[in-house]
């Protein structure tokens, strides 16, 4: 549409409203069991898979697309009753486009490449459009665009304009996703006036950050976009989607963001065509494991610990915590590929009376020792959803 500066100047932000809504997203929302399977899984079609390293390989690459194409293992799928899941894209640089598409062949599943002098979004304008043109030649279908941040520092809202639509026309039938590098654009009021600026120019989402800056996406800004989004739907009826980007590594913090998209937005925006996570790490985080911990006397471990290593390096201890009662539950987090060791450790006093499982995602029992079966240095090693012989370090260590 036609730059419409009234609008544009119109467009505020009560910035102690923002944050205390902001604040009461997380703890007055709670899903659930099932409710909570069902929305992770949502939230599993909606992610940006994403590597965006300076020493990204192809095998990198392609590690990642079989883990888009199959992001959960085949027993959760049959314990959560789900036939197929996809992610909603890889996002890749340029130079892995060609790679990315041809690992996914088949599949569905597009390529997104981040584009435009990324992160910085400050090389020469006919070199950023000529990115763009060569991704898309490549076969990305979707390209994140990063807009020159200088252009809203200082007002310049009609080269922002500008910009943003030679952008959208070089990107031809591909989707733009325009990335606002909000935590450099110095205010609320900018982030909501920048956002209309690019669904005026032609963005099909609009996106936090690169993932590079000091600060990445935070619920403040994701309110101020995606009520600039309900504004320019309500007015001219094009929906535009969102996509918030670094920092979201958790399933707590993905549940948070999908409950403030179906209450500020509705459920059309709850599809991976209008909503993304932009996470590297996000599924380590679903997939998670629980020790159980359990005394036949009802007075706790009294001493005794378990240990687990990850790739061979020493990552936490249990039973130091369970000192009273029957039993004690955790929950812990592992990234995928990690070989978890499990080492009976201090035996306790009451060695006999000790006894815990380690269960995955599904409930399925990976490590089981009952009762009189506590023996002091007894090792059980799990493998956590490794799909290649090549595994990442946890995400969960240091």
């Amino acid at each position: 549409m036609a730059l419409d500066l009234d609008w544009v100047g119109a467009a505020q932000a009560n910035t102690s409203a923002i944050e205390r809504r902001a604040a009461s997203l997380g703890a007055r929302r709670s899903v659930k069991k099932d409710y909570q399977a069902a929305w992770l899984l949502r939230a599993i079609t909606c992610i940006d898979l994403t590597t965006l390293s300076g020493d990204d390989t192809k095998a990198r690459v392609k590690r990642l697309c079989d883990k888009a194409r199959r992001p959960l293992r085949d027993d959760l799928l049959k314990a959560l009753d789900i036939a197929s899941l996809q992610t909603g894209a890889i996002c890749v640089y340029h130079d892995m486009v060609e790679t990315a598409v041809s690992a996914l062949e088949g599949s569905g599943i597009p390529v997104a490449a981040v584009s435009t002098g990324f992160p910085a979004g400050l090389s020469p304008l006919e070199l950023r459009i000529a990115e763009i043109k060569a991704s898309v030649a490549a076969g990305a279908r979707e390209i994140d665009i990063v807009i020159s941040r200088r252009h809203v520092l200082t007002q310049n809202w009609q080269a922002l304009y500008d910009e943003m639509q030679a952008f959208r026309a070089a990107c031809g039938e591909a989707h733009v996703k325009a990335i606002l590098a909000t935590g450099e654009l110095g205010s609320l009021r900018n982030v909501a006036r920048a956002s209309l600026i690019c669904m005026m120019g032609g963005a099909d989402f609009i996106k936090t950050s690169t993932g590079k800056e000091s600060v990445n996406a935070t619920l403040p800004v994701s309110l101020v976009m995606v009520r600039a989004i309900r504004d320019y739907h309500d007015r001219t009826g094009y929906a535009v989607g969102y996509k918030p980007a670094g920092g979201i590594s958790k399933a707590k913090d993905a549940l948070v963001y999908l409950s403030m998209i179906k209450e500020e937005l509705g459920d059309q925006w709850l599809r991976a065509d209008l909503f993304r996570f932009g996470a590297s790490s996000l599924l380590g985080d679903i997939e998670r494991y629980t020790m159980s911990m359990y005394d036949t006397y009802g007075d706790g471990w009294n001493g005794a610990t378990v240990d687990l290593y990850y790739n061979g390096v020493y990552g936490q201890t249990f039973g130091t915590a369970f000192t009273t009662g029957d039993s004690l539950i955790v929950d812990f987090d592992v990234c995928t590929g990690t070989e978890i060791a499990v080492v009976n450790g201090a035996q306790g006093s009451y060695p006999s009376e000790v006894y815990y499982t380690l269960s995955n995602a599904s409930g399925t029992q990976n490590v089981s020792v009952s009762s009189g079966n506590f023996n002091v240095g007894a090792v059980d090693t799990v493998m956590s959803n490794c799909v290649t012989p090549s595994c990442p370090t946890p995400s969960n260590l240091g």
